[in-house]
């Protein structure tokens, strides 16, 4: 029986936009007077509700619940179709993986597989991964660093040789240089751009050069990364749907901004409002947008508008009549704002900068814990030399030893990066460095950072200071740094200091940036720069210099900080349309690496055995074309005895990956060196490195141990193990597996692998004090048991050890919220609850997951 149509039940809330147009929408407004008073992004939801109502994963009930919001809103939950979906590389990767396995178990169970493709349009960007091989104090002497066959890459595109400078002929409008500069740290040195990817000079359209360490990073980039930009061109080739952003344009969230965002979609002449769903946490920054006119024609916009105004989505706000009703309205006093950072653990620890030196003091005061370190009173003050490029240098603990500048979440606002870059200037300008030993990096989050900081001409101040564009990605926040210098890592070691790293990125979790580094801070990028001069964040900014000029004068932060008008000033002057322009040219054009990469356009795809980044994983491999009866799970051992708020980041990571870990293991025995690891980010194509990679954060701390360490025991034998080791053991031997861990299991980053890990790993069920939603999730979809402990019970309070085997049988009807029974090998009894929320999820659960759902589906 085919399932019914979409949007049925609401079938006579279609209109034609007017009567000389063969445009439609469903004209949600005419629900009731309950919709003139709805919150903008709520209309958006019903509407997204009515045009999808099939019957069964949208009800007409869940439209009524969404028309309802405000008396609903506590205690119901509701399905949330988005118009298009954002992917970057790290989480594409698995996706599109995912459909391709898809495509081969379909065919296996007798069905098409052509008709295996994602539901919505789907962009995905392949910036995310990007790494530091080359910045201004990390060129790597190693012919191949950070592996990939260079070979390849350069015969795909090599670089150009220097071209002529050219000139600005003597257009006044000009306000930065079109050059190279004057002020960079190695006489400012660039090479050219790619082909066919020019950068600007805005106010005469003329190519400035990408600095020198861009093509570098791009260069090793791509030949790290050929298989799998390979695998995403077959993507974009076979499935409906998706669109792959070139390599070298920039991050998921500025593109979003810049270029993806439509206000109003049109499919098949039914118009409706622009909404997504990615992948990156950073993509809710795209509501800051109202109606964006780039690119479309006026009569185009005159349309967006007429179809806003039917269904009461354009604000006037010169017009107050049917002001939206919401649930509570946040009155903020800006004069109680002030300047902060967060850490040094989690993004969540907010600190005041004129607190910074004394909450520091207190943190190395502090046990160990979410911000103590526990550092011996007589040892706070140590201090060790290192000889750096010929000169001596003092380490101590809060020494800042990364500082990374990235254009991520409201730092892709063009006001803070430029106020980075004016202080810079002054910086500069007055005699003030960054040491050397320091790694800094400069990483926008497109080319129209680069644009903007080149015309205003604050980029070489940048340079100068050792923020040197290296490439537009993530980079730090993923923990993609080149490694310290070993006179660092000594310090750090012989010390055992704890030093710094300050970022204006989104997640600073302890070791993610670099697991000798223990404190990192996120900050705004004008405060990175600001605290890589200083050299330490345990320092008072408003009493203590950051350093002196030539004369010995002490230059403080007020001195060199750029007032609101410079920064408005030259933001107006810069950030100018022909710049978007230019991206959407540069989008569409590709560039010359990208467009001769040869890829296959097969229905199905032709996975290579010897691939260690795309490997076609084992979900489908016991699938059938129905499923089988929920299996109880008998005498199940523990894996893991975790507390609370462990992260996705413990559970898969992104970063490095260790040399003595299980995927290195893996990876070394296929013939690659360490140089060649790569990421764990950039190889979740191939399930059997992300499944030795889960638990293998080397702050993962299970009770069983007594320590921070990606290890547990073996019970049936004793030994103390990797994880996948202990996990690949219990399997042998026929053994299920739980997990016991206490509240906010599965907090932080959205990552699929934090569920597809465990779930290959063996893991039959999850038992919490609580969970983060979305990874629940994440648990159900894969076909994991997400399970609750009682109000105000836990393992201790229940005198669990882990150590006992457990048993739960399912009955044959599942319900939402159903409370069922555990059994442990001493005998005891307690009761949990099984954390469905609805009938969809257990419909999922009962299929073994949404992969198996949707393959049989299409089956």
């Amino acid at each position: 029986m085919d399932a019914p149509k979409a949007g049925y039940a609401f079938e006579y809330l279609i209109e034609t936009l007017n009567d000389s147009s063969h445009k439609k929408f469903f004209d949600v407004s005419k629900l009731g007077t309950k919709y003139d008073v709805l919150p903008y992004s709520i209309r958006v939801l019903l509407e997204a509700a009515v045009r999808n109502c099939d019957g069964f994963l949208m009800k007409k009930e869940d439209v009524m619940n969404i028309l309802d919001w405000k008396t609903k809103q506590s205690n119901v939950e509701v399905p949330f179709f988005p118009a298009r979906v954002l992917l970057q590389d790290f989480t594409g990767i698995p996706a599109m993986v995912d459909f391709a396995a898809m495509r081969e178990a379909v065919k296996t169970l007798g069905g098409d597989p052509e008709k295996v493709h994602p539901a919505c349009p789907t962009d995905l960007t392949v910036d995310h991964s990007l790494q530091i091989d080359f910045s201004k104090c990390a060129i790597q002497n190693a012919p191949n660093p950070g592996g990939g066959d260079l070979q390849k890459a350069g015969k795909l595109s090599p670089l150009k040789v220097q071209p002529k400078k050219l000139p600005c002929r003597g257009q006044t409008t000009c306000r930065g240089s079109c050059d190279s500069g004057e002020l960079g740290r190695n006489s400012g040195t660039f090479s050219s751009q790619i082909e066919n990817t020019p950068i600007l000079c805005p106010f005469h359209l003329q190519p400035v050069p990408e600095p020198e360490t861009v093509l570098k990073n791009q260069e090793v980039e791509f030949g790290r990364n050929r298989e799998r930009l390979q695998f995403f061109k077959w993507s974009s080739r076979v499935f409906k749907n998706v669109a792959v952003i070139p390599p070298g344009t920039g991050m998921a969230h500025q593109i979003n901004l810049e270029y993806l965002s439509r206000v109003v979609f049109e499919e098949k002449d039914l118009l409706f409002p622009d909404s997504v769903v990615g992948t990156d946490s950073h993509i809710t920054m795209v509501n800051g947008l109202g109606i964006l006119g780039w690119g479309f024609s006026k009569a185009k916009l005159e349309s967006m508008e007429t179809y806003l105004k039917a269904v009461k989505l354009f604000r006037n706000d010169q017009n107050s009549s049917g002001e939206p009703e919401y649930s509570q309205v946040i009155q903020i006093n800006l004069n109680s704002i002030v300047p902060s950072v967060s850490g040094p653990k989690r993004p969540q620890d907010r600190v005041a900068v004129t607190d910074m030196k004394s909450d520091f003091q207190a943190c190395l005061n502090e046990k160990v814990g979410f911000k103590g370190f526990q550092i011996a009173a007589e040892k706070q003050k140590d201090i060790v030399s290192i000889h750096y490029e010929g000169s001596e240098y003092k380490l101590s603990h809060g020494s800042v030893v990364i500082a990374a500048v990235i254009s991520c979440t409201n730092n892709c606002n063009p006001s803070v990066m430029l106020a980075a870059g004016l202080l810079a200037k002054k910086a500069v300008e007055a005699g003030l460095r960054v040491k050397p030993y320091i790694r800094t990096s400069l990483s926008p989050g497109s080319g129209m950072v680069t644009h903007y900081l080149s015309s205003s001409g604050v980029l070489p101040y940048l340079s100068k200071l050792g923020f040197e564009i290296v490439g537009y990605g993530c980079s730090i926040c993923v923990g993609n740094t080149a490694p310290l210098s070993d006179a660092v890592l000594n310090a750090v070691k012989q010390g055992d200091l704890v030093t710094c790293g300050i970022l204006s990125g989104n997640k600073n979790f302890e070791g993610r940036l670099c697991d000798c580094v223990r404190a990192n801070y996120l900050a705004s990028p004008p405060l990175v720069v600001a605290y890589a001069i200083a050299g330490t964040v345990n320092i008072d900014f408003q009493t203590e210099p950051l350093g002196t000029d030539p004369t010995g004068k002490n230059i403080y932060l007020h001195d060199i900080w750029p007032s609101r008008e410079e920064v408005h000033r030259v933001e107006e002057e810069h950030v100018i349309l022909s710049m978007f322009k230019a991206l959407k040219d540069k989008i569409e054009m590709g560039n010359k690496r990208w467009n001769s990469l040869e890829a296959p356009d097969s229905v199905l795809f032709p996975w290579d055995l010897k691939s260690t980044y795309i490997r076609c994983p084992s979900f489908f491999d016991k699938l059938t074309k129905e499923p089988i009866a929920l299996q109880a799970i008998e005498n199940a051992h523990v894996l893991l005895y975790l507390g609370d708020s462990v992260t996705t980041d413990h559970i898969s990571p992104a970063g490095s990956i260790a040399r003595n870990s299980a995927a290195a293991k893996y990876l070394t025995n296929r013939g690659l060196t360490p140089r060649e690891f790569n990421s764990y980010g950039a190889r979740r194509g191939n399930d059997a490195v992300m499944t030795r990679g889960t638990f293998a954060n080397i702050k993962l701390f299970n009770k069983f141990i007594g320590k921070p360490a990606p290890k547990t025991i073996h019970f049936p034998s004793g030994q103390t193990l990797d994880v996948f080791e202990a996990a690949e053991l219990y399997q042998k031997e026929g053994i299920p597996l739980i997990i016991l861990a206490g509240k906010k299991y599965g907090s932080g980053n959205s990552r699929d692998w934090a569920a597809k890990g465990p779930y290959l790993l063996g893991v039959k069920a999850v038992l919490a004090e609580s969970y983060e939603k979305i990874h629940k999730d994440h648990l159900i979809g894969i076909g994991i048991a997400p399970l609750q402990f009682l109000p105000g019970e836990n393992a201790d309070s229940l005198g669990l050890s882990g150590r006992e085997t457990f048993s739960l049988t399912f009955p044959e009807e599942l319900s939402p919220g159903i409370t069922l029974n555990i059994q442990t090998s001493t005998g005891k009894v307690f009761s949990v609850i099984a954390s469905f929320e609805d009938d969809v999820e257990i419909t999922l659960y009962k299929h073994g997951g949404l992969l198996n759902f949707v393959a049989r589906k299409f089956s």
